[in-house]
């Protein structure tokens, strides 16, 4: 049980507005954890399940910190996809709205001129993914000498979509004198070499369990299959269960393809996310599913990291995800009531 509120933070008044006005009212343990340690400007690593809260625990602190009068980049958040990147940023937005804190999102297969435009304004926060912002950097076109707050989110995920050297190659830029904030999932032995090369000894760490109350709000179970037979049993698993919004999580553009036609060609209100699609394509969908309109989402893993749908009752793995981490973090779309 929490004993704080985010008043015992000691944040400023108008950040606190906002936090009531988005109905968060107590913090969740990883953000009673983390937020005062960010707010010492501590280099902390934290491990934490899918859905725990972690952005508003590094979220609040970098609104905190940012001088609204400083027009280059205070601090810079690298995540693995452009939905998280997106999401993110919205997070940001909502915290820092009173307080008049801008955050921009720079990822792929989006126009650069137009964030150039945008990182020309002012920015007090960057988020983004490896690439883009790489480009960014060797184009002159964000600046981050102010930087003072690096976050890595979804550390793991970064790792396995093979980010590690552009991550690197990125840090390179920062100034040394600076605050590093690491968040994962799980914690593979490869981001020991981050945690060693970049952040202080001094780090603090934090490790949230699951718990008891939040576990059985998920409930795992598996179908045996014929592959044959697998769509047929898709559509009678959907009839039996009549889920509110679901998530049907395939391992590639093609397998989410062939679902998706034979889901639509059954009659369901449904669509398709994966990386091969047009960004602006890709947001409409998500807007569609978030408000209702859409009951069904069939989806790669880049769906699964940064995609917060309220009342989604449902995960389906149409195929077994190729790494374990992948199930936590397909499993941890829902179960968050």
């Amino acid at each position: 049980m929490n004993k704080h509120s985010f008043e015992t933070f000691g944040v400023n008044s108008e950040i606190l507005k906002a936090l009531t006005s988005l109905r968060y009212f107590k913090p969740t343990a990883v953000q009673e954890a983390v937020i005062p340690l960010a707010l010492e400007k501590q280099d902390i690593i934290v491990e934490s399940q899918t859905g725990s809260g972690k952005t508003i625990a590094f979220g609040i602190p970098l609104c905190e910190q940012a001088e609204w009068e400083e027009n280059k980049p205070q601090a810079l958040i690298l995540v693995p996809t452009r939905e998280l990147a997106l999401q993110v940023k919205e997070d940001i937005m909502n915290v820092g709205r009173l307080k008049r804190i801008k955050a921009t999102a720079v990822f792929g297969k989006s126009s650069f001129k137009t964030q150039k435009s945008e990182l020309k304004q002012k920015s007090h926060i960057v988020v983004g993914t490896p690439g883009r912002i790489l480009e960014h950097l060797k184009e002159g076109t964000l600046v981050v000498d102010k930087v003072s707050s690096l976050v890595l989110d979804e550390a793991d995920e970064m790792l396995n979509m093979g980010f590690i050297e552009q991550v690197e190659e990125i840090i390179s830029h920062l100034p040394k004198e600076r605050q590093t904030m690491l968040f994962s999932a799980t914690m593979p032995p490869q981001i020991e070499r981050i945690v060693s090369f970049y952040m202080s000894p001094d780090r603090a760490s934090v490790r949230m369990e699951a718990s008891v109350e939040n576990t059985p709000k998920i409930l795992h179970s598996y179908i045996n299959v014929e592959e044959e037979s697998k769509k047929k049993q898709l559509i009678d698993l959907l009839t039996i269960e009549n889920p509110d919004a679901c998530i049907i999580f395939c391992n590639t553009k093609d397998v989410v393809d062939s679902v998706m036609k034979y889901l639509d060609e059954a009659g369901l209100p449904i669509d398709k996310l994966h990386g091969g699609m047009d960004q602006d394509d890709r947001v409409e969908v998500m807007d569609e599913f978030r408000s209702g309109k859409l009951r069904y989402l069939v989806a790669t893993d880049v769906a699964a990291r940064g995609i917060d749908v309220d009342n989604l009752t449902h995960v389906v793995n149409y195929d077994v995800p190729f790494e374990k981490e992948n199930y936590t973090h397909r499993t941890g779309r829902t179960g968050r009531a």
